[in-house]
């Protein structure tokens, strides 16, 4: 491959010592940006789905306003931790660089091994078809989509944000901008139209909003994970640390927007599901969004669809985005093949490893044996300058909480599922990591990928 002119591109530098360029992905990410990629990936399908699950497990109205308003502030505990640790250790790469950083690479390659294999790919998958079975139900009215069209919509949906997300950043992260704002505008359309029926006098869902209420561990554990699948992507900015500009300023002020303003979104629309209908309407309804479009605004109902439409399709651009680039950082530390490491070497996007994530994204949505896997990370606290020892204390506390409250009210096997495949890893570990034995094969394969894909390896952004 021909070497270009150090000239041609302010993020190539010369290493004149060693007589060859290095690649380094683009600092594109700025404050507007981040702060819709954390909004824009948390705002999918779940504040549209969710509150009846959280009202079912709850059995009130006011303890489910708890949970959504409890489920915002460890959001925010959490992402205040991680601001703190993205600021000290300014790498790519989220939980995985953290645990690599803090507890070496035998617990990293096992957290990267389950989640670019299974937890990125399944959850891309599972957010893609929930924007195809919202995008396609118009054209199916009064009976369910047939399979076959929501894989091929979902599967469409992933090839599209492939190639936006290889050929340009900055174009993948306008278009978050955009839908995020649109997905925004929508959740106001409801918050509003709540707001005027609490001001005509409908409060009667309100009203002994405690009675019924459950106190089972077991329960407020399960619906606070309804909750939370709502906020999850609140730690997505981390991932891309090594892309923002100044991510020292801009790390945590995009999380003290982004967090608070999603979090009072959800409770004033919870509020305006509840106005609009009664929490025995609520729970009986398949999608209380849809519902709430059908009492309110009538002829104009389908603008919610089109909403929730917009929602996923947002969200599974932001997962995208971030989920890529914990495969590149793993593959860069040596856990995953070299390939994956490189970048292309004039979009300076790492379009192997979106191309990877988006292979494994398909073949589960055609195979339809993907499993959505709710998960809680236990996050290692280390000496924090800033961030009070209390918050990363209670994120750990609430964490040992959620994983082990359901299992110990409903265990299932699915969980001895889980925990088999992340011990898997150990029986690649210590002969492809710790022991370094790869076939000879696969450095012929890398130079052909290199030559066909265009991709040459990066080197860790220096700020």
């Amino acid at each position: 491959m021909r070497r270009r002119k150090t000239t041609d591109s302010p993020y190539l530098s010369t290493n004149l010592s060693e007589g060859k360029e290095k690649l380094r992905l683009k600092q594109e990410v700025g404050l507007i940006s981040g702060v819709s990629l954390i909004a824009g990936t948390m705002i999918g399908s779940g504040i549209f789905m969710s509150p009846e699950w959280v009202l079912h497990h709850m059995g009130s109205p006011a303890s489910s306003l708890l949970i959504w308003a409890a489920c915002g502030l460890l959001a925010m505990f959490g992402a205040l931790s991680y601001a703190e640790l993205g600021t000290i250790i300014k790498e790519s790469g989220g939980e995985y660089i953290y645990i690599l950083r803090i507890f070496g690479p035998f617990p990293a390659f096992l957290f990267a091994y389950t989640s670019v294999i299974l937890v990125r790919p399944a959850g891309l998958a599972a957010v893609c078809l929930s924007f195809a079975e919202y995008a396609i139900a118009p054209f199916y009215p009064g009976c369910s989509s047939p399979q076959v069209v929501v894989k091929c919509t979902a599967a469409a949906c992933i090839l599209f944000l492939t190639i936006i997300n290889c050929l340009n950043v900055r174009l993948a992260t306008s278009i978050m901008n955009i839908f995020t704002a649109a997905k925004i505008l929508a959740l106001l359309v409801i918050v509003v139209g709540g707001l005027v029926l609490l001001a005509k006098g409908q409060t009667q869902s309100f009203q002994n909003a405690f009675q019924n209420t459950t106190a089972g561990i077991g329960a407020v554990g399960v619906a606070f994970y309804q909750g939370l699948w709502s906020y999850d992507g609140w730690n997505n900015l981390n991932y891309v640390t090594e892309e923002l500009k100044k991510p020292e300023v801009t790390l945590p002020r995009a999380v003290m927007i982004a967090i608070p303003l999603v979090t009072c979104l959800y409770l004033l629309v919870n509020v305006s599901y509840l106005a609009a209908m009664t929490p025995s309407e609520l729970l009986s309804s398949g999608a209380v969004a849809i519902t709430w479009g059908d009492k309110v605004l009538g002829s104009w109902a389908w603008l919610i669809s089109l909403s929730v439409a917009l929602s996923t399709f947002g969200s599974s651009n932001g997962t995208f985005f971030s989920g890529g680039r914990v495969c590149y950082i793993a593959a860069r530390e040596g856990h995953m093949v070299n390939i994956l490491s490189m970048a292309h070497v004039r979009c300076l996007t790492p379009s192997p490893a979106l191309l990877f994530t988006s292979t494994v994204s398909l073949i589960m949505i055609v195979s339809g044996s993907f499993t959505s896997i709710d998960y809680v990370s236990l996050y290692a606290d280390i000496l924090l300058s800033q961030v009070p020892i209390i918050i990363p204390m209670i994120v750990l506390m609430a964490a040992v909480y959620l994983v082990l409250a359901p299992i110990i009210d409903q265990p299932q096997i699915e969980i001895l599922y889980i925990i088999l495949f992340i011990f898997s890893g150990i029986i690649l570990y210590f002969p492809l990591v710790h022991f370094k034995c790869h076939p000879h094969f696969l450095q012929r394969v890398t130079l052909h990928l290199q030559l066909f894909l265009e991709v040459a390896p990066t080197t860790r952004d220096a700020n």
